[in-house]
């Protein structure tokens, strides 16, 4: 029996910005979840889905900070002791997320014929399929 003061059992992020920034942090929020037991998937779409591309498709990532770079960004937060966009990434495959890319965004900008990263697991599908993931009991959020 579930009560309104127990957590949710799993994190759903739907991550659509192309923002290095919001990425980042979805990856954040990712990593967090998992380590407190909860399950993860991430499903990246439209130009977040850049961020899984080979090898390091996140540093073509747009930033918010005039005149930054995803790179720059990521350098500054790592100098910081905030994890590297790298190291939340590594975190999240090795506690066990779901990492998802949205054939309709990858079609959308042309990516559909582009790599993605090799070291991960990544599951190419739709919404039916990102929606048939989720759980009732689950939080879904949109980044």
């Amino acid at each position: 029996m579930s009560t309104e003061t127990e957590s949710p059992k799993k994190l759903s992020l739907v991550i659509f910005s192309g923002s290095f920034e919001k990425v980042h942090y979805a990856l954040v929020m990712a990593s967090a979840a998992l380590a407190t037991g909860r399950e993860v998937t991430l499903f990246f779409t439209m130009d977040a889905s850049r961020a899984l591309l080979a090898p390091s498709g996140w540093r073509h990532l747009r930033t918010e900070a005039e005149g930054a770079t995803a790179t720059s960004i990521d350098l500054s937060f790592s100098t910081r002791g905030i994890g590297s966009f790298e190291e939340l990434l590594s975190a999240c495959a090795s506690l066990g997320a779901k990492f998802m890319v949205c054939e309709m965004g990858l079609r959308a900008l042309g990516l559909e014929n582009d790599a993605t990263r090799d070291e991960l697991s990544i599951e190419t599908g739709g919404v039916v399929t990102f929606l048939n993931d989720a759980r009732q009991n689950g939080e879904m959020l949109f980044i």
